[in-house]
């Protein structure tokens, strides 16, 4: 009556039955954990230089770089489902066109608890590029620390740690940069 592949079929039907219902409630179990990491984010300069472009030999473009001052800990944001965490500096702007601009300043992938505490002086590493060519239209932006967290089973969250105080104005473009 029963056949050994019947019998197979009972038993795996059961267990990824039972796989499913365990990884379900760790992937609801991760929104009971409420982390509110803090930091501190500080900028120290923003200089905008005039450059020539590879792809338009004939266009003048300016290229803004950021320096700061950054130290947050997040190991609150570490607990039994983090797989790592995204970390990333934003510049969030306006432009003469009305259009917000979102960049990303600085990245870093984080991957254990030990790891998780930033404080990190005078770093860059991308530097801002304004879509028209100059920054001379743009007011001001405003610089925030986000963070992602990337847990073994379950969503994404997301999360901001540092945001400064107000917005830093671009100063007006230097002489060029290689």
């Amino acid at each position: 009556m029963h056949s050994i592949y019947a019998r197979a079929n009972g038993i795996s039907g059961l267990w990824s039955t039972c796989m499913m219902v365990l990884l379900g409630a760790v992937a609801l179990s991760t929104f009971l954990f409420n982390a509110d990491p803090k930091g501190s984010l500080d900028i120290v300069s923003l200089k905008v230089f005039h450059s020539k472009t590879r792809r338009y030999p004939f266009r003048n473009e300016e290229i803004g770089f950021v320096k700061f001052n950054l130290s947050a800990d997040l190991t609150p944001l570490f607990h039994w489902n983090t797989k790592q965490l995204f970390v990333y500096l934003e510049a969030e702007y306006t432009n003469a066109q009305g259009i917000n601009n979102t960049v990303v300043v600085w990245d870093r992938i984080i991957r254990t608890k030990e790891a998780a505490t930033i404080d990190i002086v005078q770093k860059e590493k991308y530097r801002l590029r304004e879509l028209s060519g100059s920054f001379s239209n743009v007011l001001a932006a405003e610089y925030s620390l986000k963070y992602n967290v990337m847990p073994y089973v379950g969503v994404l969250t997301y999360g901001e740690a540092a945001r400064t105080t107000e917005a830093i104005e671009f100063p007006d473009a230097l002489d060029s940069v290689s």
